[in-house]
């Protein structure tokens, strides 16, 4: 049969009707545009470049404009893809709200707008043309006994931002399945990129087309994952850090997650993202809420213009971190389980003599910690290595002007430990009889249980209020595996995140001023919901310099430098067995919150002179660092990379070149240096090593450069026309420091 032909004067109205409410929101280059049709389910009609001001007859005409011709054989009304996406529209993509009642009933929705608040006043008018604000949008569909609030928020730095809250108004349980919000994206994006990888080399960029079907992220983790997408890019074919319109979601949750790119048979594509429930999770009873996480949403011409949105948001926070970031020595790698108080007060007095400010204790210090294998959950300072406990150490480190550092892991536990002992039905597992397959020969404490949850934090607060310590480094090693609690065998990954950022939270409250590193096997947890709750988290477990070239590259997708742990390694890898010269791994560290992973005590007298002269450049550069807008060159294939930090006002900047591997040409391509001012003259100077002068093949201005105070140059020669490259050898480096004449 076919497909029935809607006559072209045919008027086609909605199902539902009601008010028509459209917004337009604008802030730092970015519009959204919210349209409310006959009382329907919100939509975006736009969310990308500023539109600049529209009026209501723009808004109207905009919205109007983009509603769709009808295809044959589909829905005989033109589909509607709200942002909470529902089939009752016509959509046949993924629903975003997914559930049922006992019986099987309520399983699809057909949720309408009941009121706006905008700003916190309820929306009377028909249009609203703002700048940033907050829109709450209150959906109902009460013959199913649903709500759902609908926040939206258009930041000041242009990042959006969504999250809803599902409340069940019936009068029988509803199992919540998935809330998954999704954003339009346009016909031109049509590239993605997210990212993979695996414990040691953590977010590893991958490439596809946006095709017809589901490109799907679904982390089962019960943490962020070392392969977590990170941010799901869609954009113009070819977009790079500097050019192609790019729009990338991420979702700021730390346990089970999802990010979507979906595109249907008519072309629509959307992205989503939202908490991957696990079966039976969410059970709401008659007036029980649940809460998603946010979606952050930005859009920018280009990767770094994406990243500076979330990068100035972060830095917006009154709880952000300063731009003196303390220079760190973690032991772990220099002594690992073997605890001695001579040789860490060692390493104390050679860190300190370099410049170190920060002192970190790492695992072992606690219970029958001498190994992997026990001791994980018993919080107390162990006697047999510590009989005097942690004072004599933790005197003699804050005695020298260095702040203490404490490794925890308060959310595992070893079988073989007290605790586990002597309660086995706090760990984590399918049922009373069984537990999952350890991993690091470990289990997941359960901290959805209030006992289990208020044992480890009384044992962790004795910790901090007896000892003078600034800094937690929190660990969280292995993945959580049949997550349940065991009494109920209900799934338990989502009480048990919000316990942990609980916990973090209550330990900052008791003490003022702590700071916590999110460390999950290395880069595991990197999520802007649980930097949130912390203060930097740690890239990777491998601190081999050329690795962390790739994994600072993208990490700084989402999270400026000051909050990526960024530390100088010993001369042989401890992951990847490779040797590299301390000027690259200094060099690699540079960009980041810079610290030290080494056994001091072998370093040569060159070395610690050398590693001097890098923490004093460090500390020299930081407040440029951490408050400078990352910039990265588009250079093709090159194997050469070109970053830099720009300073807002763009009077000075930081630039590293660093080679990655062997070039395929005799010449390396030219230096571009982006971000500057076109109009401005920069005074350029080359920063590098003195053993290094003499192996680089030098361009005639870089000779300039070293041999005087450095070379004058135009903005718009280093920007467009670029400067001659020196000749790198793989794993070679410079820095390049400009000040404005």
């Amino acid at each position: 049969m076919s497909p029935r032909r809607i006559p072209l004067d045919t008027t086609v109205t909605a199902p539902r009707p009601g008010a028509t409410q459209r917004l337009h929101l604008r802030a730092a280059g970015v519009s959204v545009v919210l349209d409310v049709t006959d009382g329907r389910i919100p939509a975006v009609a736009h969310w990308g470049a500023d539109l600049g001001p529209l009026g209501p007859a723009g808004i109207d005409a905009l919205c109007e404009a983009g509603i769709d011709a009808v295809p044959q054989n589909a829905v005989d009304v033109p589909v509607r893809i709200g942002l909470l996406p529902q089939v009752s529209d016509g959509w046949i993509g993924r629903p975003g709200l997914s559930g049922a009642r006992p019986d099987g009933s309520g399983w699809t929705s057909r949720l309408v707008t009941e009121g706006i608040v905008l700003d916190g006043a309820p929306l009377t008018a028909s249009h609203a043309e703002t700048g940033a604000a907050a829109v709450r949008l209150d959906l109902a569909d009460p013959a199913q006994g649903l709500a759902v609030a609908l926040t939206l928020e258009l930041l000041p730095t242009g990042l959006l931002r969504l999250r809803a809250t599902l409340t069940n108004t019936g009068g029988s349980p509803y199992a919540l399945d998935e809330l998954t919000l999704a954003l339009p994206v346009p016909d031109e994006a049509e590239e993605l990129l997210d990212f993979a990888g695996r414990w040691t080399k953590e977010r590893t960029p991958q490439r596809r087309d946006f095709t017809v079907g589901t490109h799907l992220r679904e982390n089962r983790r019960g943490r962020t994952g070392a392969d977590a997408a990170h941010v799901l890019h869609a954009g113009r074919a070819g977009f790079g850090f500097r050019a192609g319109e790019v729009w990338g979601v991420h979702t700021a949750f730390s346990g089970n997650h999802r990010h979507l790119a979906e595109q249907t048979s008519t072309g629509r594509r959307v992205l989503g993202g939202g908490e991957l429930l696990l079966p039976g999770e969410m059970r709401l009873d008659p007036g029980a809420q649940y809460t998603g996480p946010w979606l952050y949403a930005s859009y920018g011409e280009g990767l770094d213009a994406v990243a500076r949105r979330f990068h100035r948001h972060l830095r917006a926070r009154p709880h952000h971190v300063d731009t003196a970031r303390p220079v760190t020595l973690n032991v772990w790698e220099a002594v690992y389980f073997d605890h001695d108080l001579a040789r860490l007060t060692d390493l104390a007095d050679r860190a300190a003599a370099l410049g170190v400010e920060r002192y970190v204790l790492d695992d072992g210090w606690f219970g029958s910690r001498r190994d992997d294998f026990s001791g994980l959950g018993d919080w107390e300072v162990s006697a047999e290595v510590w009989p005097e406990g942690l004072g004599p150490l933790v005197d003699h480190v804050t005695g020298l002007g260095m702040e203490f550092g404490l490794w925890f892991e308060p959310e595992m536990v070893n079988e073989d430990s007290d605790l586990a002992r002597a309660h086995p039905e706090w760990i984590l597992g399918p049922t009373l009889d069984a537990l999952p397959l350890e991993s690091r020969h470990q289990q997941v404490l359960n901290l959805s249980i209030p006992a289990a949850y208020q044992h480890v934090r009384d044992q962790m607060l004795a910790v901090l209020d007896r000892y003078d310590i600034g800094y937690l480094k929190w660990d969280h090693n292995r993945d959580l595996l049949e997550a349940a609690t065991r009494a109920t065998g209900r799934a338990a990954v989502h009480e048990q995140t919000l316990a942990a950022y609980r916990l973090m939270d209550e330990l900052k409250a008791a003490h003022p001023g702590l700071e916590i590193e999110s460390c999950s096997s290395g880069g595991a947890r990197v999520d802007l919901e649980v930097l949130e709750h912390t203060d930097r988290v740690w890239v990777s477990d491998c601190i081999d310099p050329l690795e962390r070239q790739q994994m600072h590259r993208w990490t700084s997708q989402l999270i400026p430098l000051e909050l990526m742990g960024s530390h100088i390694a010993s001369g042989r890898s401890h992951t990847t067995g490779r040797l590299h010269t301390l000027g690259f791994r200094a060099h690699s560290a540079l960009f980041g919150h810079l610290g030290i992973e080494w056994d001091l005590s072998e370093a040569s007298a060159a070395e610690l002179e050398e590693l001097t002269a890098w923490i004093a450049l460090y500390t020299q550069h930081r407040d440029l660092l951490f408050r400078g807008e990352l910039v990265r060159a588009d250079r093709g294939e090159s194997r050469v990379w070109v970053q830099g930090v720009v300073a807002p006002e763009r009077e000075e900047a930081l630039f590293q070149v660093t080679a990655v591997g062997r070039a395929d040409t005799a010449q390396e391509p030219r230096l571009r240096l982006p971000g500057l001012d076109p109009a401005a003259t920069y005074r350029v100077r080359a920063l590098l090593p003195a053993d290094q002068h003499a192996r680089l093949t030098l361009p005639p201005w870089m000779r300039t450069a070293l041999a005087e105070d450095g070379v004058s140059l135009p903005g718009t020669v280093l920007g467009r026309a670029g400067l001659s490259a020196p000749l790198l050898d793989p794993e070679q480096g410079l820095l390049l420091s400009l000040t404005r004449e």
